[in-house]
């Protein structure tokens, strides 16, 4: 199979759907790899190490799209890139479709095979595709919290930590899953009052054994909720419904009960967000205010630091690009039916329920796509 990886073109978006050690891989079982040029430099990877593990380049992404049986990435396809898709390609990315109406209406017009990262499932539970990046967006988002709690930012002017005398940040998390989690570690670990709310009492009693005395848990009831909102200098929105469309935890009416100057950081927006107000932005322009609480909404917080984030991200796809390769996309996924919960859409059919019920459009089991 041939495996083309085009360079990112989503704003301030460095990360490579790619590694030189995933090509290398690839190569070892017999495979090709195109890499569009200049596509992993963002991450610290050049050209030559590509030719090294034993790709080759391509100028263009056009190149790519037109060769490639497979196409890797790592943020959604944009409109020019969409337009490249081709029947029978297979893509293999996030898609984030729920709350992309556009896109989705173009991959189905593609007529390609699409495996979207953040659906695919694991034996044990969990999403091993996006837990990575869940991974880094969790522990970025205190610190791009911080940076817009700074005055000059429109904050509060509130230091995490504090100093002896004065009181620390009072910072919320809601929800206490993979983002969540490394969310609170890492607010904690800079000094500031955490509170995680989530509703599942057994993850609650696991974050109270493991992290116990770090930060407080504290179940996420409307009153409890509205009342942790009011109070915080910081609120993270770490919510997650897998595939669909992420849920409105915090309305505009709460909002305005915050204080002015406090900030919101959405690591939900990707799934179109978990907070009212909240609406995409990009690195290069950050933060907007509603009713006088900054808003962070960046929607691809990862791509802050690309390279950490590549590494990270190529070590958990690379097994399943390996096997969507050796087996093609229909053997992989009748082999590994984790692999098949990935794909959203298929030769013009739409194979992701909830994906459907957020865009009012009819869906198949990716089940009877495979019989």
């Amino acid at each position: 199979m041939l495996i083309g990886c085009p360079t990112e073109i989503k704003p301030q978006e460095f990360r490579v759907g790619v590694t030189p050690a995933a090509a290398a891989e690839a190569v070892s079982h017999g495979h090709e790899v195109v890499m569009q040029a200049g596509a992993g430099l963002g991450a610290g990877f050049a050209d030559d190490a590509y030719v090294a593990a034993g790709a080759r380049i391509a100028d263009t992404a056009e190149e790519v799209f037109a060769t490639a049986d497979m196409i890797v990435k790592v943020k959604e396809p944009q409109a020019v890139e969409r337009a490249m898709l081709r029947e029978g390609q297979l893509l293999f990315t996030y898609l984030h479709l729920a709350p992309d109406p556009e896109q989705t209406k173009d991959l189905l017009a593609s007529g390609a095979t699409c495996i979207a990262y953040e659906t695919v499932t694991a034996p044990g539970g969990g999403l091993p595709l996006l837990a990575p990046m869940s991974e880094v967006a969790g522990r970025l988002a205190p610190q791009m919290g911080a940076w817009s709690l700074q005055k000059a930012n429109g904050g509060r002017g509130v230091l995490m930590g504090g100093v002896p005398g004065v009181s620390p940040a009072k910072v919320v998390v809601i929800g206490g899953g993979v983002v969540g989690t490394h969310a609170a570690r890492v607010a904690a670990g800079m000094g500031a009052d955490v509170t995680v709310l989530d509703r599942s009492l057994p993850r609650m009693r696991y974050l109270d054994d493991v992290f116990g005395g770090q930060f407080t848990t504290l179940y996420a009831s409307g009153d409890n909720t509205a009342a942790q909102v009011a109070q915080a200098d910081m609120v993270i929105g770490a919510v997650l419904v897998p595939g669909a469309a992420a849920p409105k935890l915090v309305s505009r009416a709460q909002l305005s009960t915050m204080k002015p100057g406090a900030v919101i950081v959405d690591v939900a927006i990707d799934q179109g967000g978990c907070f009212e107000t909240s609406k995409a932005t990009t690195h290069q322009d950050p933060i907007y205010e509603v009713d006088g609480v900054v808003h962070y909404c960046v929607a691809n917080m990862p791509g802050a630091v690309a390279r950490t984030s590549t590494l990270a991200l190529g070590n958990a796809t690379m097994p399943f690009m390996i096997a969507l390769a050796n087996k093609g996309w229909r053997g992989a996924c009748q082999a590994d039916p984790h692999l098949a919960q990935g794909l959203n859409v298929h030769a013009g059919q739409l194979t992701n329920a909830p994906v459907g019920e957020a865009l009012g459009l009819q869906a198949v089991t990716p089940e009877s796509i495979l019989a």
